[in-house]
């Protein structure tokens, strides 16, 4: 199995407390990359010398100064020989501006983030395992999840679709030592399962059970004995079936559909869903007693998002067999969008950007090769206007559109009448994280608290 771990240079211990910012190297020269450091008091110099030197041939020698005062960002190109962006927009040279409300900083054929809080992956790095990218926060959750697999027998996951619950789901299996003994590992999508054959699916049948059943058949429960059962999106199972789900957790024992006896079995579950599970016991779509077997303990799986270091990682990985190279527009794009579908889209959208780039000459990857709806909420997707014209002389590879910057303060400040001063309900409707929206809040002086009703 591949283990191949990209060390960061810098091995400071996370602090606790307060936000620390830093930055985060995750691209140098078009190539992936990962280096987290605390931004020095006075600010940072990047270049091929400086604060932070990057090995980067299209890059000055003291190239962009990024700093932080009074809780904002601001960056000033040092007059560079190719210019710098920030969130895809270009920085007028020796002039100190208020830096992107994403943070996404373009300079040469590198990327670095300005992160308001960097302890999370300060000290960190990035580990490739057998096809995955995990970062330093996956990293650190997977840890959580190995000492979990040691103790409990089950686990719940929650996180958005596409965000890798079954990754963690077999990551649990295998640290529980079931994986080494040869023993299975079942996973089940529920919100696929027919309702009127869930019965037959989970628990299984013995023959003459209805009309066809001609012989026996092992349900799920039944094929991870002695292993693990994966339940992805547990939450779409009826009452009726979450009622024999539980029997079977508390007896350690499957009454398959005709049997007279029930069959013992003894597994460990691990389930996930993109649901609130608490708010759906709440709402009576889902029982409590099932939710204290299974619900407890529960680990949080962070959108891809939050994990924005992984992403370069993952978008070289999938032009990896094509021999293609990501071009630094195309990392800068992914960077600006909010990939509601998360891994899963992203991996699909660059597979279909190489189709794309593949009917050209070359071997580069970049954003004009991505779909227009590629990574974007359907509200942004569906009402984002142009991108803006660059101050500085960009070519066609170097003009990526940036989703969050193509929100007027008209629009923002629209999104949020509608939504009755609410950002979280402005920021869906706008396709945007809820920090995103924040950020633009502050870049755009936009009180939300205006907006609300009397």
């Amino acid at each position: 199995m591949e283990d191949t771990r990209d060390q960061t240079t810098n091995v400071s211990t996370p602090r606790e407390g307060r936000p620390l910012p830093g930055v985060a190297v995750v691209f140098v020269a078009g190539k992936p990359s990962f280096d987290a450091r605390e931004l020095p008091t006075g600010g940072l110099v990047i270049g091929r010398e400086g604060d932070l030197a990057l090995d980067d041939p299209r890059l000055s020698r003291r190239h962009l100064e990024v700093a932080r005062a009074d809780g904002r960002w601001t960056v000033r190109d040092l007059d560079s020989r190719n210019g710098s962006f920030s969130d895809g927009i270009p920085v007028q040279p020796e002039t100190a501006v208020p830096a992107g409300p994403l943070g996404v900083l373009r300079l040469g054929d590198s990327i670095v983030l300005a992160l308001d809080d960097v302890r999370p992956i300060l000290g960190g790095a990035i580990e490739r395992t057998g096809g995955t990218v995990l970062g330093p926060r996956l990293r650190k959750l997977y840890a959580d999840l190995e000492r979990t697999a040691r103790t409990a027998q089950h686990v719940h996951v929650t996180g958005e679709t596409g965000s890798g619950k079954e990754l963690v789901a077999r990551r649990f299996h295998d640290a529980g030592g079931s994986a080494g003994a040869g023993r299975p590992f079942v996973a089940v999508n529920c919100a696929g399962i027919p309702a009127g054959v869930a019965d037959r699916l989970l628990f299984g049948t013995r023959r003459g059970a209805y009309s066809g059943a001609d012989a026996d058949a092992p349900g799920y429960l039944q094929a991870a004995d002695g292993g693990t059962l994966f339940l992805d999106e547990i939450a779409e199972l009826s009452l009726e079936v979450q009622a024999k789900l539980l029997r079977v957790l508390e007896m350690h024992e499957v009454m398959p559909l005709g049997a007279s006896r029930p069959v013992p079995v003894k597994l460990r579950v691990i389930s996930a869903t993109h649901h609130d599970l608490r708010a759906r016991v709440d709402a009576g779509l889902f029982r409590e007693d099932l939710f204290y077997r299974l619900g407890i303990p529960t680990l949080q799986l962070p959108p891809l998002r939050q994990r924005p270091e992984e992403m370069p990682w993952l978008i070289a990985q999938a032009l990896a067999a094509p021999r293609l190279s990501p071009h630094v527009t195309l990392i800068e794009a992914a960077l600006l969008r909010t990939w509601p579908g998360n891994v899963r889209e992203l991996l699909a959208e660059v597979t279909d950007a190489t189709r794309r780039a593949g009917a050209e000459p070359g071997s580069r990857v970049e954003a004009r090769h991505l779909g227009e709806r590629a990574g974007l909420g359907r509200a942004t997707a569906a009402t984002a206007a142009p991108a803006a014209t660059p101050a500085r002389t960009a070519s066609a590879a170097e003009a990526s559109p940036a989703p969050a910057l193509e929100m007027t303060r008209d629009r923002v400040e629209a999104a949020l009448h509608k939504a009755a001063g609410n950002v979280s309900q402005a920021a869906r409707d706008l396709g945007l994280h809820r920090t995103q929206l924040r950020r633009l809040l502050e870049l755009h002086a936009v009180d939300p608290k205006l907006f609300r009703g009397d």
